[in-house]
């Protein structure tokens, strides 16, 4: 507030003067003498100037015209709305082009009946017929005769000139039809025909239909007011006082396919914005949609807003139904892992991407709903990323991330006895590698390593590429062991996801069943990035996305069996968003793996299990094998000796649809027709002998020349990691 002072006179200061509303009153001085009267201020209700000189605090701008987000917003909508009233009668005009016949014939004719009178000069007609009438009665009175002659030749005269006009025009409108090209012809037509059709129009025919766009959903700040008083968010008003009412920041107004508005709430009422969040539900039953259509958020200080400031959007239909997204990876020859990867789009098609680098991620939900796909797309990212070594298990054993085998460092498949060994060896082998890490990150000078944590420059000078650490059906690993190995394997994860970030590795979990006895709350409670597809109710999404989540507005719940490959991402302790993740079908990542592989091969980074696989090695030659045979070395990856039936519940497992029919015999048929010789046909599995197969007899029936390949690759030096360091560089104790 601007203050002017004017200076001391005869001792005493000069009242104080100011130009702006609701200036403070100066204290009063007790036992000070009467000050003169206060100089009037621009507002005094008896100066007459004041209502014309006092500035309304009131926005210049509308409400729709205040950002440019809004005016993009409702410029779009304008757009959309024109385009859907043009298809709309687009579609019609072979509708209207007969309704515009129809009202041009009743046009002519309402035409002809009213130029008739004209034509036979009806307005003479009546003095005519009365002077013949008198003519008949009174012969004698020549003067009414003449004048009857007279008045009758002048509208015959006028017949005659009238009819001749008429006809000259549609003699001369006929030549020159006949003599015009068939544009002119039609725009003489049409020419003719509009006038004659809105001669022929009435109340009960019309040219156009009336179209009403699809917008299920209408919004109004009275709506609003009245959906927040219904659900208890705002008070009720006494008598004619409606009570408080929301301030409107922004809106309501057209953004994308629903509405978008921006409110403050009422302050003395008690309410925040996590109260509105958590009544999402009832909100739009009072508004009279589905809550998967309402999206709400807090409006944080960094955009604006405050505790009490919410951003609504409502839908005008399920904005995660339709054709799915496919995933931009797929279009890729690399992709950094260090760059956040490309996940999916929120309910008004906003991309949206995951920064995965030092962060660990938990994928649950129901089966079938497309939490397998969702988390493979992290992987596929790293698949790009030639610098990126990929440790991969799958409980459930099937065809979902088996294409991995061509790229991952270390795959286990399956729950079985000897998975399960694989997985516990998997577990150390990564803890020690982290351990190693750690030595030589301490160890380096500051001006290489100034965080103590991995760098995009260290990767590739030292050799230590990131590592992705991917289980999926974590239950069936923990179902299958025993108390203390579970309780191993338990405190394993958790140490990778709690301490590998800094070294770099990026851990990715998954789990069907998110409860305390499949995944331990304390594993969970560690994973800082949380997705959830559909689940049964609100206690199993706080499961998954963390506790009180639901309460906040993240509620995978709410999903539905269709919103396949949609749920609920949480970023953060209070950061959510429902996402409808990009799609990557089976093939298109099995053919991102070939990619990665041919990545690595060419950086010489094709390290573990991948480098020694056969059946990888025959698909990045393109040298064919029989599938069975593949299929097999795959079932006994973890295992040199098989019994039979073990090997066909792992291929009927593998896929049903091929082996779902196979006995013994038609597996043994099948596998010699391959070119397999079983140099024993019983074998013994834990002290058991039975019939089975030797990984031995498998791989003998595989080309040589891709034995060796493989071979090759997997003793190559260029695959080990790098213990060594540059001179100058030696850490402590390394």
């Amino acid at each position: 507030m601007t203050e002017t002072l004017i200076g001391a006179v005869n001792g005493h200061d000069k009242p104080q003067v100011s130009l702006l509303k609701f200036a403070p009153e100066p204290p009063a001085v007790p036992d000070a003498e009467p000050q003169p009267a206060e100089v009037e201020a621009v507002d005094r209700p008896d100066n007459p100037l004041a209502d014309w000189l006092t500035v309304p605090d009131v926005p210049i701008l509308p409400p729709w015209a205040r950002s440019w987000q809004s005016l993009t917003a409702n410029t779009t909508a304008l757009g959309r709305l024109c385009l859907w009233h043009s298809r709309y009668h687009a579609l019609r005009v072979p509708k209207y082009a007969l309704r515009m016949a129809w009202l041009a014939t009743k046009g002519l004719w309402r035409a002809v009946r009213g130029l008739w009178p004209t034509l036979v000069a009806s307005d003479r007609t009546a003095a005519v017929k009365a002077l013949r009438a008198h003519v008949k009665a009174k012969p004698e009175d020549v003067e009414a005769a003449l004048r009857y002659a007279l008045l009758h030749r002048e509208r015959t005269v006028a017949r005659r000139w009238r009819w001749g006009a008429a006809a000259t025009a549609v003699a001369a409108a006929a030549v020159g039809w006949s003599l015009a090209p068939l544009p002119l012809q039609l725009g003489m037509a049409t020419a003719a025909m509009v006038p004659l059709a809105y001669l022929g129009r009435g109340e009960d025919a019309q040219l156009l239909d009336n179209p009403t766009p699809p917008l299920r959903v209408d919004m109004s700040a009275q709506q609003l007011n009245d959906a927040l008083r219904a659900v208890g968010l705002l008070k009720t008003g006494k008598g004619d006082d409606e009570g408080p009412r929301v301030t409107c920041v922004m809106g309501p107004v057209r953004d994308g396919r629903g509405w978008a508005v921006v409110f403050d709430l009422p302050r003395g009422g008690g309410k925040t914005a996590a109260d509105v969040l958590a009544k999402r539900t009832a909100i739009a039953a009072e508004l009279g949609v589905d809550e998967i259509q309402v999206i709400a958020s807090r409006v944080r200080a960094a955009g604006g807003g405050h505790a009490g400031r919410v951003s609504l959007w409502v839908a005008d239909d399920d904005p995660y139904l339709g054709e799915p997204v496919k995933s931009p990876l797929e279009k890729l020859e690399t992709f950094s892992v260090w760059d956040p990867i490309p996940f999916g789009q929120d309910a008004r098609g906003n991309r949206i991407t995951l920064p995965i680098m030092w962060q660990s991620l938990f994928f649950g939900g129901l089966p079938r709903r497309g939490k397998t796909f969702t988390q493979r797309l992290m992987t596929a990212a790293g698949l790009l990323d030639p610098y990126v070594r990929h440790y991969v298990a799958d409980g459930k054993g099937g065809a979902d991330w088996m294409p991995m085998k061509a790229v991952a460092h270390r795959l286990v498949m399956g729950a079985e006895d000897d998975a399960v060994e694989a997985l516990k060896a998997m577990l150390k082998e990564l803890l020690a590698e982290m351990e190693r890490r750690f030595v030589l990150l301490r160890g380096l000078p500051v001006s290489v390593c100034p965080e103590g944590k991995l760098t995009p420059a260290i990767v590739e000078k030292y050799n230590l590429p990131v590592i992705f650490v991917t289980i999926d059906e974590l239950q069936e690993y923990f179902t299958a062991m025993e108390k203390d190995d579970r309780e191993q394997v338990i405190n394993d994860l958790c140490r990778i996801a709690r301490r590998g970030p800094a070294a770099g590795f990026v851990s990715n979990y998954a789990s069907q069943r998110p409860d305390a006895e499949s995944v331990p709350t304390k594993l969970r409670e560690i994973i800082t990035l949380r997705y959830s597809t559909q689940v049964v109710d609100q206690t199993s999404s706080d499961m998954v996305l963390g506790k009180g989540k639901a309460a906040q507005g993240a509620d995978a719940s709410v999903l539905s069996e269709d919103h396949k490959g949609t749920g609920v991402l949480v970023t953060g302790p209070a950061s959510f968003v429902t996402v409808r993740a990009d799609f990557l079908d089976g093939p298109a990542f099995s053919e991102l793996c070939q990619r990665g592989r041919a990545l690595r091969v060419k950086h010489g980074q094709l390290t573990g299990d991948a480098a020694g696989d056969v059946t990888a090695a025959a698909d990045q030659a393109g040298v064919s094998i029989a599938p069975v045979l593949s299929d097999c070395l795959d079932a006994m990856r973890h295992t040199d000796r098989m019994h039979t039936v073990d090997l066909l519940d792992r291929l009927v497992n593998l896929d049903e649809d091929r082996y779902g029919d196979w006995d013994a015999e038609q597996l043994a048929a099948e596998l010699e027709a391959a070119g397999v010789d079983r140099t024993t046909k019983q074998v013994k599995v834990a002290g058991v002998n039975r019939a089975g197969y030797r990984r031995a007899d498998l791989e003998a029936a595989v080309p040589a020349e891709l034995l060796l390949s493989a071979r090759r690759v997997e003793g190559s030096p260029s695959t080990e990691p790098a213990t060594d360091t540059p001179s100058g560089d030696t850490p402590e104790g390394a």
